[in-house]
């Protein structure tokens, strides 16, 4: 298997294009809980399943539960020097917490040092403000990378684009992780910002935010023949040289094999790709027009601007996807972590459509070339996509 490689902007790490996301294959989301044998025989089957296809970027956080404490064991059968490792932790009020946690990841993964960190959870410029300011995460961080414990140091986010490009162009990260696929391009900017700066440019669990394409809808696989959704979706991402690597929160060894698969076609697969995308553009402009699909979201009011802090942006654009590509139970699943997901999904739904006060939502919506068309979408899209109260899985990376 012949795995593709790209140098991660300023760190002059030479990263696989497919990494090792530590998300899914611990035994719990609490770190205190037992570590299950059967868990690490998976994961050792895992590791060495990546590595042999060539993956050798492991990324996790200490929000994962148990997830660096299993990893670290395992990785420490190989040379280190054959490893890219990489951990992630959120800004804390109290920087020494910050710094402890800090010491316990690099316990859990058995190293005396990372190549990569990021803060984790950049999502918004309060967040911002706090890993930045004097004596804050930040300011450990470039102690720790002067001091050669941190190779280079990054943030993950799920923030709107202007902070993320605002959090860029502060000049203080090397790298950052954020959302891209098919269906979500809003950060295109911010990656293009990034770029401009020599960022490494990394990518978040593409085919689970980008749509769950491991569970794909029958009408999305008719639109993406002859590949997969899921090998349309990587090769869509990773033909954009400004992005070195997405991110493969693997459960299992063969989680890895059609993304493997993926790489090694990219190139004779490119003008399929390029076919694919223009079909799906059509369709999407096809079921919900053109006009609205290039400017629905012009005017539209911050979540923090409505009633009830509806965010009405991200309730637009779920349905957007469960009319034009049957993305209903991704749609859903989304739409219902709103209000359960603090900053990593802010904004609500109307916990009752039909009871929210209508008057001051029009009134919100002022700005907006689209305000009654929206009125009749947002119920439509209520009934459409509500259903059970949803839990995001701990820090949703």
């Amino acid at each position: 298997m012949a795995m593709k490689y790209r140098r991660f902007g300023k760190t002059e790490i030479q990263m696989p294009v497919i990494s090792v996301g530590g998300m899914r294959f611990q035994t719990s989301w609490n770190r205190e809980d037992p570590i299950k044998s059967e868990s690490l025989d998976n994961l050792e089957k895992l590791v060495d399943h990546a590595m042999q296809c060539g993956l050798n970027h492991f990324e996790s956080a200490n929000g994962y539960g148990t997830s660096e404490a299993e990893l670290g064991p395992i990785l420490a059968n190989y040379d280190r020097d054959s490893l890219i490792i990489q951990t992630k932790g959120e800004s804390k009020e109290d920087n020494k917490e910050f710094l402890e946690t800090f010491k316990t990841s690099l316990k859990c993964l058995c190293v005396d040092r990372l190549d990569l960190f990021a803060i984790h959870g950049i999502n918004n410029d309060d967040i911002l403000e706090l890993a930045m300011r004097k004596g804050g995460a930040l300011e450990t961080l470039q102690k720790l990378k002067a001091d050669g414990v941190i190779g280079a140091i990054g943030f993950s986010t799920h923030a709107p684009p202007e902070t993320i490009i605002r959090t860029i162009r502060t000049g203080a990260f090397d790298y950052v992780n954020l959302w891209h696929s098919y269906v979500y391009q809003f950060n295109a900017e911010a990656i293009a910002e990034a770029t401009e700066r020599d960022m490494g440019v990394f990518i978040i669990s593409p085919n689970d935010k980008g749509g769950m394409l491991f569970d794909p809808p029958e009408k999305l696989c008719r639109m993406t023949a002859p590949l997969s959704p899921m090998t349309f979706n990587d090769l869509f991402i990773l033909l954009n040289p400004q992005i070195h690597t997405i991110s493969c929160g693997a459960s299992k060894a063969s989680d890895f094999d059609e993304h493997v698969a993926a790489v090694e076609r990219m190139d004779e697969l490119s003008s399929e790709v390029g076919r694919i995308a223009t079909k799906l553009d059509a369709a999407l402009e096809n079921v919900v027009d053109a006009e609205w699909i290039r400017s629905y979201q012009n005017g539209l009011p911050d979540w923090s601007d409505t009633p009830e802090g509806l965010n009405i942006p991200v309730i637009l654009w779920l349905w957007n996807l469960a009319k034009a590509f049957d993305l209903q139970k991704y749609a859903q699943m989304r739409y219902n972590l709103m209000g359960n997901a603090e900053h990593w999904f802010p904004g609500c739904k109307p916990a009752v459509f039909p009871g929210i006060d209508r008057t001051m939502l029009r009134k919100s919506l002022d700005a907006s070339p689209y305000a009654d068309r929206i009125m009749d979408i947002l119920e439509e899209a209520h009934t459409l996509m509500v259903a059970d109260e949803v839990k995001r899985l701990s820090k949703d990376d």
